[in-house]
């Protein structure tokens, strides 16, 4: 028995969800090895590894990463511990030197003391070493194992219209350079602190107190640095969000832009959020700055303060030399963590707000419900006094849409610019939820659907296609690996492309690019009812299907959704176009959002057209008669 990945493939796919399964390379390997069992014992355990991973969703991912990464984390602590109380040998060394290898003019006990204190800096050298390790790796399996679940849920949040939920990714990033940057690494010496601050209290009490000061005054200052760029960073952040969606809508709109010249307006729009992204951080980062200044005088004169009190404790016979040097330079390695704290604020403000925007969007996301798995529609379509009203502008756009359709039925909507055609058509496909009324399939609102299971038995054809770069052959199966070319050839045949996909010269093979070159608008257009069809989906969905197509091409589109209908396929089509008006079995006509007419064919189009009922017929039917 040969073994099938398709299953396992759409299984790891289903809801957007990684697939925690083997992948297919180590599967094949692994069934060589174990050849003594059945091809019935693997589909057994496969069955089960998919039960079993049924149950997680993205919020249990999260909460997994986060563990492990606060273990890996606490263990870079215990590290940073040991590291930085062994730079303590260093002090001691001076310490030693003076006191006591300078007055007894030992040599042993110089070599003594260098050789302890050598070895000492090395276990410091190699315990910062496992801590950075640790640290890299903890950043990378964070976006090893978050990348794809932030990608699903921003890819499920963009279908209400805005698509800032991927800069999720860059958050995702962000956060990873905070985990491997220095930042981190300073906030981890702060506990080691109190140690440091002791061992200068054992030095003299005096040194101590100063210190302690110090470290109140820098506390405060950090404190006051918060609360002083919080706003600024954050209005930053926002404005800098902006502009990159501005220089993504002028990568998609790039030959808009050029041939109607409006690279300056464009490049305009863009450089306003960036100057109000780029005034705010100047404007944190003065304040930011301002403050590591103040604390930086503070630390350096906290240090010159306490080598004058400790010489004059060294007049007084309290103190050695020796003791002054190693308190000075204990001293400023109590002091450090804070100001580096400080100086490095805006990294830790940046990362923390990139984690709370990645936690929001994974444990909100829809995706973490799990549906039952029902079964297989037939394509029943109704439609229940639907009532969609948008935030923020409370503008109704539909109002009290109703109307049912059957397997094998097609239904034409017609109706002027922002009556709300492309709304409803988006509802039909779960891209958009009403604010009220229900959208079934099936007699099951669509909200109780798995989206997985919704997304394959429906075939939707946005207004404005896009095709992802790859092969024609990829984008009719909908970029899924391992399909047969069996379903692909289906699907091009049932949407009538296979004759225009012949003339390629590479064939279903062709590349498409990112703006869908080589292909025209039209051309586009009919691979992209090629992807609609794929499957055999009981729900067609086609918003202005003919828009950029000839003759030929609406010639096929009619024969296609006369396939569709014979093979029980529910069609709802936006057009305007008679061709397409004649397919159909029913007319819904919108206006301003609200059904004005709603009837069967014959009944609507003479009022659309001005013609009487015998001069309506379907296209296949006029072609017969002309033959006869």
């Amino acid at each position: 028995m040969v073994y099938n990945s398709t299953a396992d493939h759409q299984y790891g796919a289903r809801n957007g969800r990684r697939n925690y399964a083997i992948s297919l390379p180590n599967f094949t390997g692994l069934r060589k090895k174990l050849g003594k069992f059945s091809s019935l014992t693997f589909k057994k355990v496969k069955l089960k590894k998919q039960q079993e991973d049924a149950n997680v969703d993205f919020r249990i991912v999260l909460n997994k990463v986060l563990n492990q990464a606060k273990l890996n984390l606490a263990t870079a602590v215990i590290f940073s511990l040991f590291s930085s109380i062994l730079v303590l040998a260093v002090p001691i060394y001076l310490f030693q030197i003076s006191d006591r290898v300078l007055t007894s003019r030992s040599s042993d006990t110089l070599i003594m003391l260098t050789a302890i204190v050598i070895g000492l800096i090395l276990a410091h050298v190699l315990l910062d070493i496992f801590r950075r390790h640790l640290l890299m790796r903890v950043a990378v399996n964070m976006e090893v194992n978050l990348g794809a679940p932030v990608l699903s849920a921003a890819a499920k949040a963009s279908c209400h219209g805005t698509s800032r939920e991927f800069q999720a990714l860059n958050d995702l990033q962000q956060v990873r350079s905070f985990i491997t940057g220095p930042v981190l690494l300073t906030m981890m010496d702060a506990p080691v602190a109190p140690v440091y601050l002791l061992v200068v209290y054992m030095v003299h009490p005096h040194l101590g107190l100063i210190v302690s000061v110090t470290i109140l005054i820098l506390l405060l200052l950090a404190k006051i640095n918060q609360k002083i760029t919080a706003i600024p960073f954050g209005q930053a952040n926002l404005h800098s969000s902006k502009a990159n969606l501005q220089t993504e809508a002028m990568a998609r709109n790039a030959q808009v832009i050029n041939a109607m010249g409006m690279i300056p307006e464009s490049v305009l729009f863009w450089g306003r959020n960036t100057a109000l992204s780029l005034r705010a951080q100047i404007t944190g980062q003065d304040r930011n700055i301002i403050v590591s200044g103040v604390s930086k005088f503070i630390r350096l004169s906290t240090q010159i303060t306490m080598l004058g009190w400790g010489a004059y404790l060294a007049l007084s016979d309290e103190m050695t030399g020796g003791m002054i040097i190693a308190a000075s330079i204990i001293g400023g390695r109590a002091l450090a963590p804070v100001e580096g704290t400080i100086d490095g604020w805006k990294s830790f403000v940046s990362a923390r707000a990139s984690y709370a925007r990645i936690k929001n969007l994974l444990q909100t996301t829809p995706l973490n419900v799990h549906r039952l798995q029902l079964p297989s529609p037939k394509g029943q379509l109704s439609v229940e006094r639907v009532l969609f009203v948008p935030p923020p502008d409370k503008k109704v756009i539909l109002n009290g849409v109703s109307f049912h359709l059957s397997p094998g039925q097609a239904m034409a909507v017609v109706g002027s610019s922002g009556s709300g055609k492309t709304t409803l058509a988006k509802m039909l496909v779960g891209s958009i939820l009403p604010t009220a009324g229900n959208v079934r399939l099936d007699m099951m609102d669509l909200r109780n659907w798995d989206s997985r299971q919704l997304g394959e038995s429906i075939g939707y054809l946005p207004q404005d296609v896009q095709l992802f770069p790859g092969t024609i052959k990829e984008n009719i199966a909908r970029m899924k690996p391992n399909v047969s070319d069996e379903d692909i050839f289906l699907a091009a045949d049932l949407a009538g492309v296979h004759s225009m996909i012949s003339s390629f010269s590479q064939g279903y093979e062709t590349q498409v690019g990112m703006d869908g070159a080589p292909l025209s608008g039209g051309q586009r257009q009919r691979i992209g009812l090629a992807r609609a069809f794929f499957g055999n989906p009981k729900l067609l969905v086609l918003d202005e299907p003919n828009s950029n197509l000839d003759a030929e091409g609406e010639t096929a589109l009619a024969l296609s959704i006369e396939r569709a209908r014979q093979k029980k396929m529910a069609v709802v089509a936006i057009t305007q176009r008679p061709a397409l008006l004649r397919c159909v079995d029913s007319i819904l006509i919108l206006r301003e959002g609200t059904v004005q007419a709603l009837g069967s064919r014959d009944d609507i189009l003479p009022q659309i057209l001005g013609t009487n009922k015998k001069q309506i017929a379907r296209p296949q039917q006029a072609t017969h008669n002309q033959s006869a």
